[in-house]
């Protein structure tokens, strides 16, 4: 962790912002809202069908339905949502428009919304990519507006720094941030992020270009604009990421569902038990199908969310990693 009389540290950044919010909820987790029509309980679906037809629009109002009512049981006890965008474009404007909606409900309850978009172009595709997500679009009498209104976007690498630069700009003007893939939690990452260049994995020649993208944008946290996605099913590698990498914040998928355990989150986390932020998504959202009641899936959210943050927190202060004044 940077010292203040080590280097000129910047006004806080977004991720400063993320682990105040960590702190005050003793909560290192990040619920995903990734919806799928035939997990989400029938009841709703039938309801909104019923108001609306046989249309998208009642899938989309359901998914909103569905995550409104898990935000107000989980917002006490998690800092940031990651609502995955894909599941809602599959629907259209309408599946867009409740997007917007779930967002700004989100926001009201004080949650940062991280936008699991996993956008990557160069030049004004990039522009508009980065303005359209995180920052605002242009209008004709040259004001702007917020589409999405989120605080941070996933992003991939793969296109060098031509790609990375305008989400940048946008960090800086607007208090932004980015999780760039560096290594992900899925199997097949090895196919590519596993290569040899040189004496080097293509992860860990990504992880440097990560942390150089961030060194202008350092918060008082000792963390930059700039964070990197470091998934927990290869505890391994995020360990060594964590030494590449001191001044990037972490996004942690991987856990639960695709087999990651608190005891694997531990790697991506520094000494201080700072740094990182770990996703659920299906574990915590569709927990109702294992307590075969989905009258109650809200409340199988919110327990689903008090069993994560306990196994995670146990794993830190068994690694001797669990902040002070923590309590599990």
């Amino acid at each position: 962790m940077l010292k203040k009389n080590q280097t000129t540290l910047y006004n806080m950044n977004i991720f400063d912002t993320l682990i105040e919010q960590i702190n005050e909820k003793q909560s290192p987790i990040c619920i995903g809202l990734d919806p799928r029509l035939k997990q989400i309980p029938e009841f709703l679906v039938k309801k909104h069908v019923e108001r609306h037809g046989n249309i998208p629009k009642a899938v989309a109002e359901a998914f909103k339905d569905f995550f409104i009512q898990i935000i107000d049981k989980t917002h006490d006890l998690v800092p940031a949502v990651k609502p995955q965008f894909a599941f809602w474009e599959m629907y259209g404007h309408d599946g867009i428009k409740a997007l917007q909606e779930t967002i700004a409900y989100a926001k009201e309850k004080g949650l940062i919304i991280i936008a699991d978009a996993k956008r990557q172009d160069i030049g004004s595709t990039s522009d508009a990519y980065a303005s359209s997500i995180l920052g605002e679009s242009p209008l004709p009498d040259d004001s702007t507006k917020s589409m999405f209104d989120t605080d941070i976007i996933t992003i991939g690498p793969y296109l060098g720094s031509d790609s990375i630069n305008s989400f940048l700009e946008v960090c800086k003007e607007k208090n932004k941030g980015v999780f760039v893939l560096v290594k992900t939690s899925n199997p097949s990452s090895i196919e590519f992020q596993d290569q040899k260049i040189n004496d080097d994995r293509v992860f860990e020649v990504v992880a440097g270009a990560v942390e150089n993208w961030g060194k202008d944008s350092i918060g008082d946290s000792g963390f930059s604009s700039v964070g990197a996605v470091v998934g927990a099913t290869y505890p391994e590698q995020a360990s060594k990421l964590r030494r590449l990498m001191p001044h990037t914040f972490f996004l942690v998928p991987g856990y639960g569902s695709q087999g990651g355990a608190g005891a694997d989150t531990v790697h991506n986390f520094t000494n201080e038990g700072t740094g990182a932020i770990v996703n659920s998504s299906r574990g915590i959202i569709f927990a109702y199908e294992k307590d075969s009641n989905p009258e109650q899936f809200a409340e199988s959210a919110r327990s689903a969310t008090i069993n994560m943050k306990h196994d995670i927190l146990s794993a830190l202060q068994a690694s001797d990693k669990l902040p002070e004044d923590w309590k599990i």
